[in-house]
Order: structure tokens, then C-alpha cells, then sequence
């Protein structure tokens, strides 16, 4: 499914008429396309501060075949047409008066971006400062960076990577996400990467050949979105959902060369099931994917038992009992293996008439932060995805007015489509991903609600 106005608008009767109304024209966003160059354009790197990074990041990008160009000066004068990204190397910030550097190099190369450009910040964490002026240089990264985001037209988004001393070689990952076409629906975030054994010669094309992936939730719209981009990076898919899905469960696992497994994940036995099927026909997991939920709106007063308990089971709890599973059977979850959960914008900024789903979403980050540090020390990871408005088949039968606000709050002035979600989860489940654990990245477009 597509955004329909969004189709609409860059049609050529749609074009026409947005312009004789004055109406918004968002524009079709860059995706990704297995075998497409990392950017469109060129990359010009500029440092605030004494920018400690800019050597590694433009060394990152030649090897990734990028034109690295000069900053721009000041007064606009370019040595080159339109720019595919701009890359700040903020670390080094010690005071407010260094973010100087920041405006003097954003406002010029900005202004050469073409559409579906990319802004991208890097910065020391605000946490590890060592004075009050150096925490309040590194958090106006923050502030900054939302705010661009909010300001930057044609599909270009803002993004910012907090990079503390030693995890340089986390790096080129998130480097090539937030450049690439995979992050077409993610702006206005900030993620922290942490040191970690990156794997060195990663395969772009397919990052995820020989490894087994599980998804939950796959017989249809994210879901089946997510399995179908592990699969065309390379993984076996172990596709489930519950047995009433059956039929259609079986056309994405056949579609995608992979195995459906039928299974109710808030039954009893469900972790064990799980746990004896990877092992006994694949011999154990690289990813796992929790992606099914569902809602039962009502507001709070209003809610019964049964409405509240059967989203908590499933959107939180299976997560919970099928993790613990498999972390406590030996030897299932391999060297390296990726664990993602799919929360939501609504466990961030809370949704009226969703108590229970937004509780159950908010748990999943809770859940992901703390299990991040034992994932670590097995040398794996554990994140999360909060999607904002994505189109499916489900947000199609809202009603018009809720579907196209949900729509259109948002930086990019669009929905997003399930291919956004499975992207951004396709990225943290690669080996090279190792630095990123722990974080939640907002697949929302930069919606206006919530952080």
C-alpha cells in the first residue's frame, strides 16, 4: 500500500492542483534498492568543536564509494552542485560558544541539499561531560537536530549519533543507515552507539546471509513486510503467527523460501515450542523479531479485564517469556544474534482510548534497556523499533479524518509504509549493527507527537 495523497500529489493532474490551492506536496521519499549507491550525491563533512570523528567519517564514505567534498564557506559559494547529505562532527563540544561552528557550517551546506538529503550530527553523550557547560554544548545537539528537521524540505531528514571515545568502530553501521534509502521515514532521532567487535568486511547486499530469522506476526502488513527484507537480505525467515493466519502466513513464508510456524505466543507452551523448533530444525537463531500486537481500544474507564490483559499477554509479555526462553536455552541464540522489539509512538507519547496497548508499548522499552547489558556481555544486542503512522490494511479502515491527521503530523508530511519498519529492523538485526544496543528508534516521520 502507498500514502494516497502523497501518490496523488506528484501525479501530474495532483501536482496542478496542490499548487493552484496552496496545499502541502510531500514528496515521494528515497527507499532503498539492493544494489543502489549509499547516496545520490555528494557528502560535504564539517566539524564544531575539535571534531575528533571527521577523519574516520570521511574515510567511512570514500570506502563506501561517496564523493566526500570541502565545507562550504559561509557566504554560500559551493564547489559543487547539490549535496546528497551534510555531515557535522560535533564531538569535541566544550561550551555553548562552540556551537558557533555548528551554525557557521549547517546554514551554508544546508542550503545545497537536494531532496531526500540527509543531515547527520555527531556528538560526545551529554552524560559523560565533564563540566555543566560541556552537558549543555553536547544536549543542544538535541534541540538542534529536531529542530532542522522540522525546517528541512523535499523528504531530507535530521538525524544525530551520540559517539563516546572508543566506539569509533561502531561507526560505519549507522553511518550507512541514516545516509541510506532505509531510513527514508526516520527523523528528528537521536541513538547512542557503544564500543563493540564489529565484524570487518560486512556484505551490504546481504548482510544476513546464512543466518536464521524469526519473526512474530508475519501473516501480514508490517509483519510479512519485515520478513520479506530479511529474506532479500539474505536470512531463513521462520515466519509466525496464529494458527486462524494459517493461510496467509503460508503465502509470505512460501513467497520468501522460508518456514511458517503456526503458534499461539501467549499459550503456556509457547516458548518451549519455539525453542525446540529452532533447535531441532535449524540448530538455533540469529534474529529474532518481536513483532506481534494488537489493540483493544477503549478508554481507561471504560475498559474491561479482558481487553486490558489480552493486549498486555501479547504485546508484552510473550516478548518477556519467549526472550527468557531462549536466552536460558544454551547455545539457541548464536554468536552475534540480534534481538529487535516493536514498540510504538504510543508507548512515547501516549494515544487517547489506548491505555493498555501504550502501557504495553512503553513496557517493551523498559524491557529493551534493561536486558541491553546482558545481551552485551553474550556479545548480542537487544532494541527496539516504535513506528509511528505506517499505511496498512488496518489504518485503512479508520475513519478519513483520524487516518489522514495520523497522516500528516508529521515532519515529511506523510505516512509511512510498513517496508520503513522493516528496513530500520533489517539494519539493527546485520552483524556490522554490533555498537547499536539498548536504543529505540522512532520510525514515525518526526511525528509532532511526543519526543
Amino acid at each position: 500500500m502507498a500514502d494516497w495523497y502523497t501518490t496523488f500529489a506528484n501525479s501530474g493532474f495532483g501536482t496542478t492542483i496542490t499548487k493552484q490551492l496552496g496545499l502541502p506536496r510531500p514528496v515521494e521519499l528515497r527507499r532503498y534498492e539492493p544494489g543502489e549507491p549509499l547516496l545520490p550525491g555528494a557528502v560535504v563533512v564539517g566539524s564544531a568543536g575539535a571534531g575528533r570523528l571527521r577523519d574516520t567519517v570521511t574515510a567511512v564514505l570514500r570506502d563506501a564509494g561517496v564523493m566526500v567534498q570541502s565545507p562550504v564557506t559561509a557566504d554560500g559559494a559551493t564547489d559543487g552542485g547539490k549535496l546528497g547529505a551534510v555531515v557535522l562532527d560535533a564531538t569535541g563540544l566544550t561550551s555553548p560558544a562552540d556551537l558557533t561552528g555548528a551554525h557557521d557550517f549547517l546554514a551554508p551546506a544546508i542550503k545545497r541539499l537536494r531532496a531526500s538529503g540527509r543531515v547527520l550530527v555527531l556528538a560526545d553523550p551529554p552524560v559523560e561531560a565533564a563540566t555543566p557547560a560541556q552537558a549543555a554544548a553536547r544536549q543542544a545537539v538535541d534541540g538542534l537536530v529536531r529542530s532542522i528537521g522540522k525546517e528541512l524540505l523535499n523528504g531530507s531528514t535530521a538525524n544525530a549519533l551520540f559517539v563516546p571515545e572508543g566506539a569509533e568502530a561502531s561507526l560505519t553501521a549507522p553511518l550507512h543507515f541514516f545516509l541510506s534509502g532505509r531510513s527514508a521515514y526516520v527523523d528528528g532521532q537521536l541513538l547512542t552507539v557503544s564500543a563493540a567487535d564489529v565484524p570487518a568486511n560486512a556484505d551490504d547486499v546481504t548482510p544476513l546471509a546464512g543466518k536464521v530469522a524469526v519473526v512474530t506476526g508475519a501473516a501480514r502488513g508490517i509483519g510479512a513486510a519485515i520478513a520479506r527484507v530479511l529474506a532479500r537480505d539474505g536470512a531463513h525467515v521462520v515466519a509466525v503467527d496464529v494458527p486462524a493466519a494459517g493461510d496467509a502466513l503460508a503465502e509470505v513464508a512460501n513467497g520468501i523460501g522460508g518456514t511458517a510456524l503456526q503458534l499461539d505466543i501467549t499459550a503456556a507452551d509457547a516458548p518451549q515450542r519455539l525453542v525446540e523448533h529452532l533447535r531441532e530444525r535449524h540448530g538455533g537463531v540469529d534474529v529474532v523479531v518481536h513483532n506481534a500486537g494488537i489493540t483493544r481500544d477503549k478508554l481507561l474507564v471504560n475498559m474491561d479485564a479482558t481487553r486490558w490483559n489480552t493486549v498486555m499477554a501479547v504485546n508484552l509479555q510473550a516478548q518477556l517469556d519467549i526472550t527468557q526462553a531462549l536466552l536460558d536455552a544454551d547455545g539457541l541464540l548464536r554468536d552475534g544474534a540480534r534481538v529487535v522489539c516493536v514498540s510504538s509512538q504510543s508507548g512515547i507519547a501516549g494515544n487517547r482510548g489506548q491505555t493498555n496497548y501504550a502501557a504495553s508499548k512503553a513496557g517493551v522499552i523498559g524491557m529493551v534497556r534493561a536486558w541491553a547489558p546482558e545481551f552485551a556481555s553474550r556479545g548480542a544486542t537487544i532494541n527496539a523499533v516504535a513506528p509511528g503512522f505506517i499505511v496498512t490494511e488496518m489504518t485503512a479502515k479508520m475513519p478519513f479524518g483520524t487516518r489522514e491527521i495520523g497522516s500528516r503530523i508529521n515532519s515529511l508530511q506523510q505516512g509511512g509504509l510498513p517496508v520503513d519498519v522493516a528496513e530500520t529492523i533489517a539494519w539493527l538485526a546485520q552483524p556490522a549493527s554490533a555498537g547499536v544496543n539498548g536504543q529505540t528508534v522512532r520510525v514515525c516521520g518526526q511525528s509532532m507527537l511526543g519526543a
